[in-house]
């Protein structure tokens, strides 16, 4: 089983409290956890993009780093890691990403690719003055489509001559081109993004939400098996997730109740709202599970406990069909990449050559 980290580029995290770790994104605490990613044997780094914060007292998501810059100045720095940044891609023309992507390609090569984000949360456009209506919320994934489409044209022959709804391409020419296909990474929770991801991604990530239970994550990979088969390509199933563990069980469960305790009320009231305007979003989708998350700190699957108990858990979500890798959060990064790779790590049998290794 892969494992890659969701480099902290928004503050605070992916905990949604007042009382959890309270840290700003700045390019060194993300260069250390990507060294020591590194260190640790993980096989990829990812950075989100996000362009409005939730508010609230804790101010949640409301300070950011870019994804490209801050991955190109990773490029520099790493051997071995995959990388991959995110694009929101109302934001970037296709071509223009290409180019980009090529660029960070040459400075890291063969590791590194574009995590395609299409868009739920209409306030990260409408304060820039690119949203383009709410017919985006049912088109948005013919769009990525094209989009992708576009980039890969250029990645393989420089060339793209796209004539789509959406972008029209006349002689558009970007090289040099990689040496290697570039991976695209999507996160369709809906049956239609996860029809998508199959068609045009090499991976998708996934959600399940619950406390230290693993076997609410089976129905989602089979949902993505079932659009593979359908797409006859491949497109391997990542987890999102997050590691809350300390030397026993009680300590790790005291840790998670004091940031349940500080859950940000105001800053999940936003968030719902902009995740309720999409009024058609299916119920697996990513709006359609924060509408009716519970008000907790975090919507991901949560392994909470010691480390025998984490990597326990680690070792059974291993064993799922067709789950290819999981990205993991902490509450507190550098400690908790500390524990992963020195104390988590080493327990688990699926990983136990890394451990070796690193």
């Amino acid at each position: 089983m892969d494992v890659g980290v969701f480099l902290p580029i928004g503050n605070n995290g992916w905990l949604i409290s007042t009382t959890s770790p309270q840290y700003m994104p700045t390019f060194e605490l993300n260069r250390e956890v990507t060294l020591k990613a590194e260190k640790y044997g993980f096989e990829f780094a990812l950075s989100m993009i996000k362009l409005r914060g939730f508010g609230g007292p804790s101010e949640y998501w409301e300070y950011n780093l870019e994804s490209f810059t801050l991955m190109a100045g990773l490029a520099s720095i790493t051997r071995r890691i995959k990388l991959f940044a995110s694009v929101a891609v109302l934001t970037i023309p296709p071509a223009l990403l290409a180019r980009m992507a090529m660029t960070i390609d040459s400075m890291a090569p063969g590791r590194f690719g574009v995590n395609i984000v299409s868009g739920w949360q209409k306030a990260e456009y409408e304060q820039m003055g690119i949203w383009p209506g709410e017919v985006h919320f049912a088109r948005r994934y013919d769009y990525c489509g094209e989009y992708v489409q576009v980039m890969r044209d250029l990645w393989s022959t420089g060339e793209s001559n796209l004539q789509g709804e959406f972008f029209q391409m006349s002689d558009c020419r970007v090289r040099p081109i990689p040496a290697k296909p570039i991976e695209i990474i999507a996160a369709g929770q809906s049956n239609r993004g996860m029809q998508f991801a199959a068609e045009y991604a090499d991976y998708n990530f996934i959600s399940a939400g619950g406390f230290n239970d693993v076997s609410q994550v089976r129905p989602h990979t089979e949902r993505l098996l079932a659009a593979k088969a359908a797409s006859g390509r491949n497109c391997g199933a990542m987890l999102l997730m997050m590691i809350i563990a300390d030397e026993t069980d009680a300590a790790a469960m005291a840790k998670w109740e004091h940031y349940v305790a500080g859950t940000d009320l105001d800053a999940l009231a936003w968030r719902d709202a902009q995740a309720g305007a999409d009024v058609k979003a299916e119920a697996q989708s990513t709006a359609g599970r924060m509408v009716r998350a519970l008000r907790e700190p975090t919507t991901m699957l949560r392994l909470v406990g010691s480390y025998p108990t984490v990597a326990k858990h680690m070792d059974e979500l291993a064993a799922i069909p067709g789950l290819q890798g999981v990205m993991l959060t902490f509450d507190d990064f550098l400690i908790g990449m500390e524990q992963f790779g020195t104390r988590i790590q080493p327990l688990m049998r699926c990983r136990q050559h890394i451990a070796q290794a690193a």
